[in-house]
């Protein structure tokens, strides 16, 4: 296990490989959504990746991985808890992975270098975060109607954007990863709501790392 001044050390140096593009990118026909699920009072995890058809938000392939982290929790550093899980998951994947959208943070992040982004920067794959509260940062309400949103500020800059994916529900806090911007991933995210509040790809993740964690047990 590498001691939490190396794992500050790794941040900076794979934040140096982000890339945030100003134009838009294409849409892939399909995404990936990626959660992890922990056992209570235990190093024990799975992780589990799943593609999602854009188009029809049906599910194509689901892939997990279950095994036992060995970094403790700490705030600003869960990256280094969870890319070992999710990377063993996505290489379990026949399908080849185009977008990955993560249950937490990219940019914003108090070091601008969340799961998204490292993880995005560590596969080289466009990738974004989509979390249920904020980290970092303040914002004003969002507007009551589906799309809604508004920007996430911290320190006097946009790391994010606050948006409402159903009417009348609590908003998501969407962040760019890497390879990917800020625009899309808050269009995106809307794209890929459907009855829920949570983006059908992470939502399904959650619900199969649930299921497979319970087998497991």
């Amino acid at each position: 296990m590498i001691s939490q001044d190396e794992a500050f050390r790794v941040q900076d140096e794979l934040r140096a490989r982000l890339v945030i593009p100003s134009e838009p990118v294409a849409v892939p026909p399909t995404v990936v959504g990626l959660d992890v699920t922990y056992e209570v009072g235990s190093d024990r995890a799975v992780a589990a990746a799943v593609v999602v058809d854009v188009a029809t938000l049906a599910v194509v392939e689901v892939a997990a991985f279950a095994g036992t982290t060995d970094f403790p929790y700490v705030p600003g550093l869960l990256a280094f808890r969870e890319v070992p899980l999710l990377t063993a998951a996505i290489e379990r994947l026949t399908t080849t992975p185009e977008l990955l959208v993560c249950d937490g943070y990219g940019l914003a992040h108090p070091r601008r270098f969340g799961l998204a982004s490292h993880l995005g920067t560590l596969l080289d794959l466009p990738s974004y975060g989509v979390a249920k509260t904020p980290y970092v940062g303040t914002f004003d309400p969002p507007g009551p109607g589906r799309g809604d949103s508004s920007d996430l500020i911290d320190s006097g800059a946009v790391v994010g954007r606050v948006v409402r994916t159903r009417e009348g529900v609590k908003p998501v806090f969407v962040s760019a990863g890497h390879r990917v911007g800020l625009a899309d991933c808050a269009a995106l995210t809307v794209r890929l709501s459907g009855r829920y509040r949570i983006p059908e790809p992470t939502r399904q993740a959650d619900i199969e790392s649930r299921r497979i964690l319970r087998e497991w047990q």
